[in-house]
């Protein structure tokens, strides 16, 4: 037990930037205490360990409950993005491992002439998102914009909507979609 509570006490603490020597000295407990608590080779008493948690601020109950780590993956590399687009357009999602996703991330890219096909797409949920190289037309509705670097959209996606790049170079944007869709 002590060694999963000086490890949580260690996550906790480096979590709220707080240094070994501050809270030692916030909660009246020597350095070398407290680092021989976080060690895991001393076991605080429950006293002890509400003096500790006071000065981070914490109860004793939400020190035992809180979740430390989310279970889930946090960080990716370019190359682990999963492409879960097809010919001329590339849909690089973000967390594509993650099945409880609420929302759908994604680094776009359309070719030249590229576009999402003839006809509008519609489901329901929201889709936002803002272009940083190139130009991407899109439909939503009634309405067209081309639109270019910088430049953003946001709509409800029980709207019919289409994407088409009618430039000669490459269109990339960010986007964002509620709820998460399964590729």
């Amino acid at each position: 037990m002590s060694d999963d509570v000086g490890e949580r006490l260690r996550t906790l603490r480096s979590l709220r930037g707080i240094s070994q020597r501050e809270l030692a000295k916030r909660c009246g407990v020597t350095h070398s205490s407290l680092s021989l608590i976080e060690q895991g080779k001393v076991s605080p008493s429950v006293s002890s360990l509400k003096k500790i948690l006071d000065a981070i601020p914490m109860s004793v109950g939400d020190f035992f409950t809180m979740e430390l780590e989310s279970g889930h993956r946090v960080f990716y590399s370019a190359d682990e993005l999963a492409d879960v687009g097809s010919g001329d357009v590339i849909y690089k999602l973000v967390g594509a491992d993650r099945r409880d996703r609420a929302l759908s991330f994604m680094l776009e890219t359309y070719a030249p002439g590229a576009d999402t096909g003839r006809e509008m797409i519609a489901h329901q949920g929201e889709e936002a998102g803002v272009v940083l190289e190139g130009e991407i037309e899109i439909t939503v509705g009634a309405e067209t914009r081309l639109l270019g670097p910088g430049e953003a959209y946001y709509f409800e996606t029980n709207v019919p909507h289409r994407f088409r790049n009618p430039g000669v170079v490459a269109c990339r944007l960010v986007s964002c979609t509620t709820p998460a869709r399964a590729f």
